[in-house]
């Protein structure tokens, strides 16, 4: 494993002599644009492991994406190799389903404290909700993004990150009332607190999202990566590509289902990712949204 193919991997060709906010910035958003967020393994007979080498191989070397314990695992391993003050924490997403948070930490994010700030980098929750930057961890402060305004409130022994989204325009009436589609404009995404973490406290989480038959990630297979304009994403058989248009207060959906003989294309073409195993796309009724 090595910095440079990592920074081949995302086009990165800045200089990284200094661990600095201009250059953390410049990493995420590049990360974002190349790095799928995907939990294919799961529907096409693999197998998703915690284990930094084997996810260096697989991001960097096969050109795949990953789930959080991918993706922010191997920033981490980045950020910490680059000098940067980087701790691995745990966070527990909201379930809409219940009207709460999860009670399994199962979202890996990282915190960085750059000339005594800190900031929450996350660069694997996926289509609308993705970071664009990192965010200060200030309490109660309105940080505007592409994709929408993002806000940490602190509530003492934990933080919550919530969003406020833009309206949603849909293009193809067939789509109009897809349980997709996010009608809400403000929900709370996770909430963590600031005890660092290693890879091995992931290690149950991730085989029991992997195999429980309640995980999001068995009831949907999910790809999804950033744009200069907006994402892209494939749900089961579903494929969006969502355009941000701040100046209007809308995210314009372009949605259509594609045939299964198209998904690999699709996939090669939309997101530049070659399966080793055919793809079973899973589009089961759960609580998620674009």
């Amino acid at each position: 494993m090595n910095l440079e193919e990592y920074f081949q991997r995302i086009g990165f060709r800045g200089t990284y002599d200094k661990a600095d906010l201009a250059t953390l910035k410049l990493i995420h958003k590049q990360h974002i644009m190349s790095i799928p967020f995907e939990n294919l393994d799961i529907h096409c007979g693999g197998k998703i492991v915690m284990n930094l080498e084997v996810i260096f191989d697989k991001i960097v070397r096969q050109g795949r994406g990953g789930w959080c314990m991918e993706n922010n695992f191997l920033l981490s391993w980045v950020l910490a190799e680059m000098g940067y003050d980087v701790a691995v924490l745990a966070a527990r997403v909201f379930n809409r389903a219940t009207g709460d948070f999860s009670t399994l930490e199962a979202h890996l994010v990282n915190r960085v404290v750059i000339d005594g700030k800190p900031y929450i980098e996350d660069v694997s929750f996926g289509v609308s909700s993705q970071l664009w930057e990192p965010l200060e961890l200030v309490s109660g402060k309105l940080q505007v993004q592409p994709p929408g305004t993002f806000r940490l409130m602190d509530k003492e022994d934990f933080w919550i990150l919530e969003k406020t989204n833009r309206k949603p325009e849909i293009l193809n009436p067939e789509f109009a009332n897809s349980n997709l589609v996010n009608s809400h404009l403000k929900r709370s995404l996770y909430c963590f607190n600031l005890t660092p973490r290693t890879a091995e406290y992931f290690m149950d989480v991730s085989n029991s999202l992997q195999t429980d038959p309640s995980s999001l990630f068995v009831n949907k297979s999910i790809c999804s990566l950033q744009t200069a304009t907006g994402f892209r994403a494939l749900i089961g058989w579903t494929y969006s590509e969502v355009t941000f248009q701040v100046d209007r207060g809308v995210d314009v959906y372009d949605m259509k289902d594609v045939p299964g003989e198209e998904i690999e294309s699709l996939l090669r073409d939309k997101f530049n990712i070659c399966l080793p195993n055919k793809l079973q796309p899973v589009n089961n009724q759960f609580k998620y949204t674009l």
